[in-house]
């Protein structure tokens, strides 16, 4: 997916799009299936692995189109087990992914713009600016080159159980690619998992997000920080375009009391948002709704005047919201020591 590619990426299309190229290409429509099945299953980067293809055909994908898989320029291991990747996206631009292992389980955090057109005040990724919308190919190239393939005699990492789009950018603002990559995640024809794996984070973009939850079955994770209006505008511009109310009232309509989960992501800061008034706030707004709030201890980044709550102060504050009906828990900082953790991703403009 380098700005040089002449020949396009195959990985990005739903099998659609795969059909339309195996026809223009003089094959029988079942190939489509077939490529499908080689790009995302078994996640092959040579169309001469593509066995079951026939030698004329494997020769026609080459001459006109690449795979489009790109191995990230970069990795950077944390202290906790936490792995950041670098990839290139083109002019100019860095893009970066991460990887959490826990356990038997392995998370993978998924960029979807590089840099952010929101502007919140806390975020390195918002502070960079909006940089370049990632293609369908560069979002999936992600999920299907991390963890890269163990090399000999290193022990294979845990496959990936999770993704969350919650790495650089807005994905509601990328839409068509996001719903593309969660087409090609979730279908038989395509990698197959089930929309339980996945999770969306956004500030609450409308209308785009009626369209992902009338148009998929993922889990929702609202990024809301401050339950009063006013501060949330200071911190988070887009406060403006799509007031938090908004959001809410049409949150209400739809059932999140089965598989599918809604959460509001809570960032806490010292003497910003981390006392009962607000906590009070927060139940007054979400009530009525099925969800969570995931409590983020905040990761200081260069030129923000912010400061994290205490862990006491986070304690009391879950335990309040509890103790109120409101599940809440606090989530475990991943990555810090190496600029990976929550809010601060940031790739380069090497321009």
């Amino acid at each position: 997916m380098q700005a040089t590619t002449q020949r396009p990426p195959l990985i990005g299309m739903n099998l659609d799009a795969l059909t339309k190229v195996v026809l223009s290409g003089g094959m029988q429509k079942f190939v489509a299936k077939q490529l499908a099945e080689w790009l995302y299953k078994k996640k092959v980067t040579r169309f001469d692995e593509m066995v079951n293809i026939s030698k004329k055909n494997r020769e026609w994908l080459e001459a006109n189109y690449v795979t489009g898989r790109e191995a990230p320029l970069s990795r950077q291991k944390s202290a906790d087990g936490t792995v950041k990747y670098i990839f290139d996206v083109g002019s100019g631009n860095d893009i970066e992914s991460v990887y959490i292992p826990d356990h038997d389980r392995a998370t993978l955090c998924v960029s979807s713009q590089a840099g952010c057109k929101m502007n919140c005040y806390f975020c390195a990724t918002g502070r960079l600016g909006f940089r370049a919308q990632l293609t369908a190919a560069q979002i999936i190239n992600q999920v299907l080159s991390i963890p890269p393939a163990p090399k000999p005699g290193e022990t294979p990492a845990t496959e990936l159980t999770n993704v969350v789009f919650m790495g650089m950018g807005e994905p509601l603002d990328n839409i068509d690619a996001l719903l593309t990559v969660i087409e090609i995640m979730t279908a038989p024809w395509g990698m197959a998992w089930s929309p339980k794996r996945i999770t969306v984070s956004t500030v609450g973009k409308l209308p785009q997000l009626k369209d992902l939850l009338e148009k998929t079955q993922v889990h929702v994770a609202v990024s809301l920080h401050t339950a009063d209006p006013m501060q949330r505008d200071q911190l988070m511009p887009a406060q403006r375009a799509f007031p938090i109310s908004s959001v809410i009232k049409m949150l209400e309509a739809y059932d999140f009391s089965h598989q599918r989960r809604l959460s509001f992501e809570y960032i806490m800061w010292r003497g910003v948002n981390d006392d009962i008034a607000h906590a009070d706030l927060l139940i007054r707004l979400i009530r009525g709704l099925d969800c969570r709030v995931n409590l983020i201890r905040f990761h200081v980044i260069p030129g923000v005047e912010l400061h994290p709550s205490s862990d006491e102060r986070m304690l009391m504050f879950r335990n309040y919201l509890n103790s109120k009906g409101v599940t809440a828990t606090i989530r475990s900082s991943r990555g810090e020591d190496i600029m990976a953790a929550c809010g601060m991703l940031a790739g380069k403009n090497k321009k």
